[in-house]
C-alpha cells in the first residue's frame, strides 16, 4: 500500500463525487468531509450537456477553481448535450465528433490552470453512459475520443481513457485498433463487485488482464481505478466494509472511491428515476447526512478500525459450529455484551448478529473478542437483511431479540427509519423463525412505552417524586393487564412488534416471549441523553458535563440492574414454551423505584458533588410515573432481582471511572460503606 494521509488511508486514493448545477452548498460539505479524512483527490464530472443549460457556465466558472483550491482534481468530461447527438439524449454519441475536442478545449482554456489529467468520458462500454447500439462498433466513439485526446495533449494535458465499466479486455483491445490508445496516458477500470459486476474475479486478476493487454500492444499507460464502491441497498454495510477494503489493496497507480452520500431519493439517477435503487446508496453517508458503518469507523480509527471489525466477523476458526448456538441480535450492545458475557462464561455457543450502529459498541465486540478468542462468532449485519438474517437463524436454538433504534427523540426525527428497524427488522426475524426447518424459540424485548405516557393514572406528587393515587398501584406496579397505547413513532414501532411475537406465537406456533422492560442499567452502557439515562448522569457526573433534568425531575422509573435481566432472560428461556405467547413487565418494581432527583442525591452521595443541573422541557412521550409489576413474571418462573438500586448504581459508577481511566476516589463514599457491591453473589 503506497505511503498514507489521516486515518491511514492511501495518499493515492481518492473519492468519486458527482455534482449538479447549484450544489454549492453540497460542494463544501463535500470537500469539508474530505479534508477530514486526508483525502486530497476528487474525480467529477464535468457534463458537456449541463453547459449548455441556463447557468452552466456560471457553475463550472465556480466549481473549477473551488475544488482545485482543496484537492487535486480530476476531471471527466462526458454527456452529450441532446440537441448536438443522433438522438435526444445524454448517452447518445454527437453528430460532429470535433464538437467534444472543441468542449474540451474550451475547457482546457477557460480552466486548464486547475487540472493536469482529463479523463475523455466515463464507462463507455456501459448501455446508460454511452448507447453502443447507436455505434455498435464504437467507431463513433474511438474517432471523438481520439480527437480529443490529441487535441488535449497538444495543449499539455495527460488523457484518462474513461473506465471501462465492465472491464473488458476485448473492448481495450478495439480502442487500440481504432488509433485511440497512442494518444492516451491512463487507462481507467471501474469495478463494483457484487452490485453491477455480478461475477467479479478481483482487483488482481482484473488489474493483470489489462496489463496484459496493454504489455502486449507495446504501451506504457498507467492503470487507475477511477470509479469503485458498493451500494448499501440491502442494508449490508459489512460488505462495504470488505469491498473498500479490497479496493485499497488494489494495485493500481491512483484509485477513486464512489463516493460521499447516497443519492437524494428525490432525484434521478443517471436520468432514470428510481428505476435501478443500487444507484442510489454507494456512499459513505445515507442522504440525510447520517453515517454509515464505514464512515464512522473511518472517522473514529481511520482503516486499522475498518480492519479490526472486519475481522472479527465472521465463523469461528475451524469453520461453522456443529451444534445449534445462541442468537444475540444486537449482541454489540449494553443489554447483549452482558448476556453474551454469562453465555460465553458458562459454555455455551453464542452468535452475535448486529449492524455495529451505535458508536461506542464496537469496542463491547473488542471486550469481548479480547476475553474470549476464537470462541466468539460474530456476523456484522442489519436485521432487515432477510438472507443473512435467515442464515443465522438456522443455526440457533433460541434467539434473543435485542436489535432496535432505541430513542423517542431518533424515533421523532426519522420515524421511516424507526419504523424499519423495530417494526420491520422484528418482522423479518419472525418470518426467518417461522419458515426455519427446525424453528429455535424467542425472547423479545420490548418496552414500557407501549403503555404510552399514562397520561389517566391519577398522581400526586410529594417528596420530590410522583405517587399513583390509588393504592394498588403503589404498592405493586403497572401490571401486563393495563391497556396498551402506543404512544410517540418509538412506542408505535415497538409495540407494533410486541404485538407481532404474541401474535406469531399464537397463529404459527413459534416459542415467543416478550419482555416489556423498564430501565436497565450496568456495566457496558455508555448512555446518552435520549436513551439509557442512567449511565448518562454517571457520566455526566464523573465528566463535569451539564446534565439536563427533562420536566419537573420528579418522574419516577422502577430500575433493574442488568445481571438481574440476564438472570431473568436465563429464567424464561429455561421454561419454554410455557412461557410462550405471554408478555412480562420487567424491572426492579415498587422496591427500586427512584425518581430523577432521588437518583441525582444518590449520586450526590457516591461522587461527593454533583455537575451543574439545568432545566428542560416535558418530551413527547414521557411518563411521569411508570414501575413495573412483576409478579407475574414471579410467579411463573420464581426470579427476582438480587441487586438494590444502591449496589447497582455503584457497580456503574465504578465501572464507568475504570472506563474512563480515572484516578480512584480517596476513601469510601457512604454507598460503599452502606452498600458493599461484594456481598451480591450470582
Amino acid at each position: 500500500m503506497k505511503g498514507t494521509g489521516k486515518g491511514g488511508l492511501p495518499g493515492h486514493v481518492g473519492i468519486v463525487e458527482w455534482f449538479r448545477p447549484g450544489e454549492h452548498d453540497r460542494v463544501e460539505r463535500v470537500v469539508d468531509y474530505l479534508q477530514k479524512l486526508g483525502i486530497g483527490r476528487v474525480r467529477t464530472g464535468i457534463s458537456w450537456a449541463d453547459w449548455y443549460t441556463e447557468g452552466g457556465v456560471e457553475w463550472y466558472d465556480w466549481l473549477f477553481p473551488y475544488l482545485a483550491g482543496k484537492v487535486e482534481l480530476l476531471p471527466c468530461f462526458l454527456y452529450t448535450p441532446p440537441s448536438l447527438a443522433v438522438a435526444p439524449k445524454t448517452s447518445a454519441p454527437p453528430k460532429k465528433g470535433k464538437d467534444y475536442a472543441d468542449f474540451l478545449d474550451v475547457c482546457i482554456t477557460r480552466y486548464g490552470a486547475h487540472f493536469e489529467y482529463v479523463e475523455l468520458w466515463n464507462e463507455p462500454n456501459n448501455l446508460s453512459e454511452w448507447d453502443w447500439t447507436l455505434d455498435p462498433h464504437w467507431s463513433l466513439f474511438g474517432e471523438m475520443i481520439g480527437g480529443a485526446a490529441y487535441w488535449a495533449k497538444q495543449r499539455g494535458k495527460k488523457t484518462v481513457l474513461g473506465g471501462m465499466s465492465p472491464i473488458d479486455g476485448h473492448w481495450l483491445c478495439r480502442m487500440f485498433e481504432l488509433g485511440v490508445m497512442q494518444y492516451i496516458d491512463v487507462v481507467g477500470i471501474h469495478g463494483f463487485p457484487d452490485i453491477f459486476d455480478y461475477n467479479w474475479k478481483g482487483w488482481p486478476e482484473n488489474i493483470t488482464n489489462v496489463r496484459e493487454v496493454l504489455e502486449e500492444r507495446g504501451s506504457r499507460c498507467e492503470i487507475w481505478i477511477t470509479e469503485a464502491g458498493f451500494s448499501t441497498w440491502q442494508h449490508d454495510e459489512q460488505k462495504q466494509l470488505k469491498v473498500f477494503l479490497e479496493f485499497l489493496e488494489a494495485k493500481a497507480e491512483r484509485s477513486y472511491w464512489y463516493g460521499v452520500d447516497d443519492l437524494d431519493p428525490g432525484l434521478a439517477a443517471v436520468d432514470r428515476f428510481h428505476l435501478d435503487d443500487r444507484e442510489y446508496f454507494f456512499g459513505f453517508r445515507r442522504a440525510d447526512g447520517t453515517e454509515k458503518l464505514l464512515c464512522r469507523l473511518l472517522e473514529e480509527g481511520g482503516v486499522p478500525a475498518v480492519q479490526q471489525i472486519a475481522e472479527i466477523n465472521g465463523y469461528p476458526a475451524g469453520g461453522r459450529a456443529p451444534d445449534k448456538g445462541v442468537l444475540v441480535t444486537g449482541g454489540a450492545g449494553f443489554i447483549g455484551t452482558n448476556l453474551v458475557q454469562r453465555l460465553l462464561d458458562e459454555g455455551e455457543r453464542v452468535i452475535i448478529y448486529d449492524n455495529i450502529s451505535r458508536p461506542g459498541v464496537e469496542r463491547n465486540l473488542s471486550f469481548l473478542k479480547e476475553r474470549y478468542g476464537k470462541d466468539l462468532e460474530v456476523r456484522i449485519a442489519d436485521i432487515r437483511n432477510a438472507r443473512t438474517l435467515e442464515r443465522a437463524v438456522a443455526e440457533a436454538r433460541h434467539v434473543f431479540h435485542f436489535a432496535a433504534q432505541v430513542a423517542v427523540t431518533t424515533s421523532l426525527e426519522a420515524p421511516a427509519q424507526d419504523f424499519a428497524i423495530n417494526g420491520v427488522g422484528t418482522f423479518t426475524l419472525l418470518e426467518a423463525i417461522r419458515k426455519a426447518s427446525s424453528p429455535p424459540s424467542l425472547l423479545f424485548t420490548s418496552t414500557n412505552k407501549v403503555y404510552g405516557a399514562l397520561g389517566d393514572i391519577p398522581l400526586e406528587r410529594s417528596h420530590g417524586r410522583y405517587h399513583p393515587v390509588d393504592p394498588d398501584l403503589r404498592e405493586n406496579g403497572l401490571s401486563e393487564a393495563f391497556h396498551l397505547d402506543f404512544l410517540s413513532p418509538y412506542g408505535c414501532s415497538k409495540g407494533s412488534a410486541d404485538q407481532y411475537v404474541l401474535d406469531f406465537a399464537r397463529s404459527f406456533g413459534i416459542d415467543a416471549t416478550v419482555f416489556r422492560m423498564s430501565c436497565i442499567y450496568g456495566p457496558h452502557q455508555c448512555g446518552n441523553e435520549d436513551q439509557g439515562w442512567v449511565a448518562h448522569f454517571v457520566l455526566s457526573l464523573l465528566c463535569n458535563a451539564t446534565i439536563t433534568l427533562y420536566g419537573d425531575g420528579c418522574q419516577v422509573r422502577d430500575l433493574l440492574f442488568v445481571e438481574d435481566l440476564v438472570d431473568a432472560f436465563l429464567r424464561a428461556r429455561s421454561m419454554m414454551p410455557a412461557l410462550s405467547g405471554k408478555p412480562f413487565n420487567i424491572g426492579g418494581g415498587p422496591e427500586r423505584a427512584v425518581s430523577l432527583l432521588e437518583l441525582l442525591e444518590l449520586l450526590r452521595s457516591l461522587h461527593g458533588e454533583l455537575p451543574q443541573i439545568a432545566s428542560g422541557p416535558w418530551r413527547t412521550g414521557d411518563q411521569r410515573y411508570y414501575v413495573s409489576d412483576t409478579r407475574r413474571f414471579t410467579e411463573a418462573t420464581g426470579w427476582a432481582p438480587r441487586y438494590s438500586v444502591e449496589q447497582g448504581v455503584a457497580k456503574l459508577y465504578q465501572w464507568l471511572r475504570e472506563t474512563l481511566h480515572l484516578p480512584a476516589r480517596s476513601g469510601k463514599s457512604y454507598i460503599e460503606q452502606e452498600y458493599p457491591t461484594t456481598g451480591v453473589t450470582r
